[in-house]
C-alpha cells in the first residue's frame, strides 16, 4: 500500500463506558487504533502482496484481534491477519473500473470491539493501451487534391492518468507514403510535393501508430501503442485522354476481298477510367478514299474492289474523342494504322539490292575479320510480297559450314538481311580467294513452299598474316678447306604464303662464324667470304643461323651446320729425337740407308730421312749374349744384315699403319649426324704422338737392340678418299759371301754398330719411290767389299 495525502485513515480515540455520552455504567475503556497517514495502494501491485499494517492497543494490556469485511455488493480485496493485523491484496486491482474501495475495519479485544468504515483510494498504473475509436478509417480523395491538403483526423484514447494516458502519432513506412501524419493531433495530410494518380494508384492503405507517454507496471517503465489502418481511395478525374488498346494495329486486303468487307477493329478507351466518358471514332486521312470507320465502333472498312487500289501499302490515322456528360467533345488522340493489300500466295521470296531485284551480291573481304563483325559492304533486302503466313519464310546460308550465319533466320514479310563471321580463321587468302554462298529464303507455312535464290560472292583481300617458314629447321654442307673464296656452300629457301610484298623473303646471317660467309638476300644462296681463309686443322666445323624475314619484319630461323673436309695439305714429320744405339756386329762398317715416310692422302705426301749406320770394332766380348749371336753368325755375316733391314722394315710399316688409322679416325670424325646429334669437339692444340718402342728381343733370340722414333702423324689426315701407293719394302739381303778358312785362331774383337736417322727435307710424292734397288745394291756392295778385304785379312766377319 502506498502512502499519500488523499489515502487518510484514522479510527482516532472512541470511549467505549459509563459517562457522558457514553453506554454503560461499569467502567471506562479506551480502545486506540492508529492507521497513520493516508494510504493509495496501486493497481499495479501483484495478488498477495503485502500492502498495509494495522496498529491497535487495549489500554488495559489485553491482546487484540483486527478484522476487515467489505459490503456485499462490493469484491473482497484485501485479507487481514487476525494477530499482527497485516492486510494483504487478494483480488487483483483495477483502477480504471474501481478506483475507491470502501472497507470496514474492526479492532477487538475479545469482549469489547471497535470498528470504522474506510475509503480506499487505488492509485494509476500504465496498463492500458490506446484505442482509436470510430474506426474503420476509409476516406475518398480526388486525384487532383491539392499537396499538402488535410485528409482525416484520428483519434485514440488511453485510460491512464498522467504521462501514461497522452497519446501521439505517427506513420509506419512514412517514406514509402505520399502522405503525412501530425504526431499531436492525429490529422493526415498530403505530403508538400507529392500528388495522386487514379491511373496509376486508385487505393494507398496508410498505417498509423498511437503511443502512450509511458509509465509503471509491476516496477518496470513500460509504453503501449496501438495501429490502425487508414484507406484512402483515389477518386478519378477527367485529366486524362483516351487510349488505344492493342497497338499497333496492321490490317491487311486479299486481292478476293469484297467491297464493305471489315478490315481491322480499333479500341479505344477513356484514360480516366473511374467515370469513364463515351468516345467516338473518325478518320483523319491516309484512306485516299478506299477506307472508312463507324464513328462508334471503331470497325475500318473498305469501301472498293483490291483490284480498283492503286497502292500496296495505306497508312492510316485514326482519331478518338471523348464526349463529356454534357455532350462536349473532350481530350483526344490519334493512332497509326496499316493496311496492306495482299493477294493469294503466288509471289516467292525475292531478293533487293540497291537498285532492285538481285540474285547475285559479291563484296571483297580483308581475311580473318574479328569474330562477330558484320559485313558491312553487304546491303541485302528479303520481301515476300505475300501477306500474313503467307509472307513468313526462313533464310540460311548454303555453303562451307560454320564460316557466316545469317540473321535474322525467320521473317514476316521482309527484313534487312545481314551475314556476320562465325569462324575467322576459315576465312584465309592462303587457302581460298574467292568464297561462295548460296542464301535461300524458303516459305514456311505454305503448301507451295515457296523459295529464292541468291549468290553470295566473298572475294577475301590478302593480309600479312604469316610468317617466312623454311623448308627445313636445319641445314647441312660440307666443302673441302680449300674452296676458294665465294664458294657456294647450300641454298636456304624460305615461303611465306601472303602476296605481294608481304610474300617477299629476305635472307640474312647472324650467329658465330657467319661473318666468314654471306647470303643472297633474295636467292638464300650462301657463299664463303671472298676473302675467307678456311683451315679444317684450326676451326672443321661452323652452327650458324639464317634469318628469313618479310617486308614487315615478320621471320623465322634456321640453323646452318657446315663441315670443313679435310685436304691433305700437310706433310709427315719424324721426330727431331734421334736416338742412337751400339750393336755388336763384326767387322767395322757404316752404312747409309734412306727412309722414306708417305701418307695415304690424296694428294699424297712423303717426307724422307737418312738412316746411317756404323759398324765398328769394340772389345772382345765374352759371356754376353750378343757375343753368343755373333758366334752364331761369324759365318753367314748377311744375316746380320737381314736382321738390321728387317727391323727397318717393321718400323716403316709401323709407321705407315699408325698414319692409315689416324687417317679412317679422322674421316669417320667428318661424318654429320642428325641435327639432334651433332657434337662440337674443340680443337686440339697439340697433336697426338705416336711412339714405337725399341723392340726387344730376348736373349734366347740374339740380336742387337734397335730403336727407331717416329715423327708425329698428322692428326687432320682425314682426305676425302684413301689413296696412295703400298709401302716401301725392306731391302733384300745380298747373298752370303765365300767363306775363307784361315789358319790358326785369332782372338775375337767386338765390332759395333751404330746408326743414326737425318730427316730430310719432306717432299711431295705423289708416286712414291720404292726403297728398292739403289740403296739396296749400294748397301749390299758396300757390304761385300767390306767382307772380302776381311776374309783376305782372315779377320772374323759377319
Amino acid at each position: 500500500m502506498r502512502c499519500g495525502p488523499r489515502a487518510a485513515l484514522a479510527l482516532g480515540l472512541l470511549c467505549f463506558g459509563l459517562g457522558s455520552g457514553c453506554s454503560g455504567s461499569a467502567s471506562l475503556m479506551l480502545v486506540r487504533w492508529a492507521l497513520g497517514p493516508r494510504c493509495l495502494p496501486s493497481q499495479g501491485v501483484g495478488v498477495g502482496s503485502h500492502v498495509y499494517t494495522l496498529n491497535g492497543t487495549d489500554p488495559e494490556g489485553q491482546p487484540v484481534s483486527y478484522h476487515i469485511s467489505f459490503d456485499p455488493s462490493t469484491r473482497s480485496v484485501f485479507s487481514v491477519d487476525s494477530k499482527c493485523g497485516n492486510i494483504t491484496l487478494v483480488e487483483e486491482l483495477d483502477r480504471e473500473r474501481e478506483d475507491e474501495i470502501e472497507a470496514i475495519i474492526s479492532i477487538s479485544d475479545g469482549v469489547n470491539q471497535v470498528a470504522e468504515k474506510v475509503v480506499i483510494l487505488v492509485t494509476d498504473a500504465n496498463d492500458e493501451a490506446p484505442k482509436f475509436i470510430n474506426e474503420p478509417y476509409v476516406i475518398l480523395v480526388p486525384e487532383d487534391t491539392p499537396a499538402g491538403s488535410s485528409i482525416l483526423k484520428v483519434h485514440a484514447v488511453d485510460r491512464d492518468t498522467g504521462s501514461g494516458g497522452s497519446v501521439t502519432y505517427f506513420l509506419q513506412n512514412s517514406h514509402a507514403t505520399p502522405f503525412a501524419m501530425d504526431r499531436h493531433s492525429g490529422v493526415l495530410r498530403l505530403r508538400v510535393g507529392t500528388t495522386l494518380d487514379y491511373e496509376k494508384a486508385r487505393a494507398h492503405f496508410v498505417t498509423v501508430v498511437a503511443k502512450d507517454g509511458g509509465g509503471r507496471l509491476r516496477g518496470a517503465e513500460v509504453v503501449f501503442s496501438t495501429t490502425t489502418t487508414i484507406t484512402v481511395q483515389v477518386e478519378d478525374v477527367q485529366d486524362t485522354a483516351p487510349v488505344f488498346v492493342g497497338t499497333p494495329y496492321y490490317g491487311y486486303v486479299y486481292e478476293d476481298t469484297l467491297p464493305g468487307s471489315e478490315v481491322l477493329t480499333v479500341v479505344a478507351t477513356d484514360g480516366d477510367r473511374g467515370k469513364p466518358n463515351n468516345v467516338l471514332y473518325s478518320l483523319v486521312n491516309g484512306s485516299e478514299g478506299a477506307f472508312e470507320i463507324n464513328e462508334t465502333s471503331g470497325t475500318i472498312l473498305v469501301t472498293q474492289s483490291p483490284a480498283q487500289l492503286r497502292k500496296e501499302v495505306y497508312e492510316l490515322h485514326i482519331q478518338v474523342t471523348e464526349i463529356s456528360s454534357a455532350g462536349q467533345p473532350a481530350a483526344h488522340s490519334t493512332v497509326p494504322v496499316t493496311i496492306r493489300i495482299v493477294d493469294l500466295n503466288n509471289h516467292p521470296p525475292t531478293f533487293y539490292g540497291e537498285n532492285g531485284p538481285q540474285n547475285r551480291f559479291e563484296l571483297s573481304v580483308f581475311e580473318h575479320p574479328p569474330q562477330g563483325e558484320i559485313l558491312q559492304g553487304l546491303k541485302i533486302t528479303v520481301n515476300d510480297s505475300d501477306q500474313g503466313a503467307n509472307a513468313k519464310f526462313n533464310l540460311r546460308l548454303v555453303g562451307p559450314g560454320g564460316i557466316f550465319r545469317v540473321v535474322p533466320q525467320t521473317v514476316l514479310n521482309e527484313a534487312q538481311v545481314t551475314i556476320i563471321v562465325e569462324d575467322s580463321a576459315a576465312i584465309d587468302f592462303e587457302k581460298s580467294t574467292v568464297l561462295t554462298f548460296k542464301l535461300l529464303a524458303i516459305e514456311v507455312n505454305t503448301p507451295e513452299k515457296f523459295s529464292s535464290t541468291a549468290d553470295v560472292v566473298i572475294q577475301l583481300l590478302d593480309t600479312n598474316d604469316n610468317v617466312p617458314k623454311f623448308t627445313s629447321n636445319y641445314y647441312i654442307a660440307r666443302i673441302p678447306e680449300n674452296a676458294p673464296g665465294s664458294s657456294h656452300v647450300v641454298a636456304v629457301t624460305a615461303v611465306d604464303p601472303d602476296t605481294g610484298p608481304w610474300g617477299k623473303v629476305k635472307y640474312s646471317l647472324s650467329g658465330t662464324g657467319a661473318e666468314l660467309f654471306l647470303i643472297n638476300p633474295s636467292t638464300g644462296i650462301i657463299y664463303t667470304q671472298p676473302w675467307a681463309s678456311l683451315d679444317a686443322e684450326g676451326t672443321s666445323r661452323y652452327n650458324f643461323y639464317v634469318k628469313a624475314e618479310d617486308a614487315e619484319g615478320r621471320s623465322s630461323l634456321a640453323e646452318v651446320f657446315l663441315t670443313l673436309l679435310d685436304v691433305n695439305d700437310h706433310y709427315p714429320q719424324f721426330g727431331q729425337n734421334i736416338q742412337e744405339k751400339t750393336m755388336v756386329l763384326g767387322t767395322p762398317l757404316k752404312i747409309e740407308l734412306e727412309v722414306q715416310a708417305k701418307d695415304r692422302g690424296s694428294p699424297s705426301f712423303s717426307t724422307t730421312a737418312l738412316l746411317r749406320i756404323d759398324i765398328t770394332d769394340t772389345e772382345t766380348l765374352s759371356g754376353h749374349p750378343m757375343a753368343a749371336f755373333l758366334l752364331q753368325t761369324k759365318d753367314n755375316p748377311m744375316k746380320a744384315v737381314g736382321v738390321l733391314a728387317g727391323i727397318m722394315a717393321i718400323v716403316v710399316i709401323i709407321t705407315v699403319l699408325v698414319s692409315t688409322a689416324t687417317f679412317w679416325r679422322n674421316k669417320k670424325s667428318n661424318k654429320i649426324l642428325p641435327v639432334r646429334r651433332v657434337l662440337r669437339h674443340r680443337p686440339r692444340s697439340t697433336p697426338r704422338t705416336v711412339r714405337t718402342e725399341w723392340l726387344k728381343f730376348r736373349r734366347a733370340k740374339p740380336a742387337a737392340k734397335f730403336v727407331l722414333q717416329e715423327d708425329t702423324p698428322n692428326e687432320n689426315c682425314n682426305n676425302n678418299r684413301l689413296g696412295g701407293s703400298l709401302p716401301p719394302l725392306a731391302p733384300v739381303p745380298p747373298p752370303p759371301p765365300r767363306v775363307v778358312p784361315t789358319m790358326g785362331t785369332a782372338p775375337w774383337t767386338v765390332p759395333t754398330v751404330s746408326g743414326s736417322l737425318t730427316p730430310q727435307q719432306a717432299q711431295w710424292s705423289p708416286k712414291p719411290k720404292p726403297l728398292g734397288s739403289s740403296v739396296q745394291s749400294a748397301l749390299v756392295s758396300e757390304l761385300k767389299q767390306k767382307f772380302e778385304n776381311k776374309s783376305r785379312d782372315n779377320k772374323a766377319y759377319f
